[in-house]
C-alpha cells in the first residue's frame, strides 16, 4: 500500500506550508504596491530636483548625462517629463505595466548616460530596474486602478 495516512507527519507538513504559502500570496499585492509607491517616490523626487533650476538641469545634461542620439536641452526636457509622468501612473496603479516599462528603459539610459556613476548608485539602479521589471511582468496587484478597470469593464465569460 503506497497511500500515505492522513495523520503521518508528512501530511501536516504539507498542509502546514500549503497554509503559510496561501498566507503569503495573500501579501502580494501590499508587496506589489509597496514596489509601485517606493519607485513612484525616487523618480517623482528626482523630476522635482530637476525642476527646481532649470537651468541646472540643463547644464547637467550637457556636461554630466551623455544621453544618446538626444540634444541636452530635448533629453533634459524628456527625462524630467518622465520623471514627473510616469510615477504618477505607477502609484496609482494607472498604466502600470506601461509606466513600469517606460522607467524601467530610462533607467538603463540613465546608468549608460552617466559614466561617473559610483558603484553604490548603480546597485541602487539594479534594485529599481528589478522592482520595475517586477510590476512589469506580474502587474499593478489587486491594489490599483488597473484592476479595477479591468473588474469593471473587462468582457465576463458567459
Amino acid at each position: 500500500m503506497n497511500a500515505v495516512s492522513s495523520t503521518s507527519p508528512l501530511v501536516r507538513l504539507a498542509a502546514l506550508y500549503c497554509t503559510a504559502a496561501r498566507l503569503i500570496d495573500a501579501l502580494r499585492p501590499l508587496l506589489l504596491l509597496g514596489f509601485r509607491l517606493y519607485i513612484a517616490r525616487v523618480f517623482f523626487l528626482s523630476g522635482l530636483t530637476k525642476i527646481r533650476d532649470w537651468s541646472i538641469t540643463v547644464a547637467l545634461f550637457t556636461d554630466e548625462y551623455h544621453v544618446p542620439v538626444l540634444s541636452p536641452a530635448v533629453a533634459a526636457a524628456l527625462g524630467t517629463a518622465t520623471e514627473l509622468s510616469m510615477p504618477v501612473l505607477l502609484a496609482l496603479g494607472l498604466g502600470s505595466r506601461f509606466a513600469a516599462g517606460v522607467l524601467f528603459i530610462f533607467n538603463i539610459v540613465a546608468v549608460i548616460s552617466y559614466a561617473a556613476l559610483p558603484d553604490i548608485a548603480v546597485k541602487d539602479h539594479v534594485l529599481w530596474g528589478t522592482m520595475l521589471l517586477v510590476v512589469a511582468v506580474c502587474g499593478p496587484g489587486r491594489i490599483a486602478v488597473d484592476t479595477w478597470l479591468e473588474r469593471r469593464f473587462a468582457p465576463r465569460d458567459s
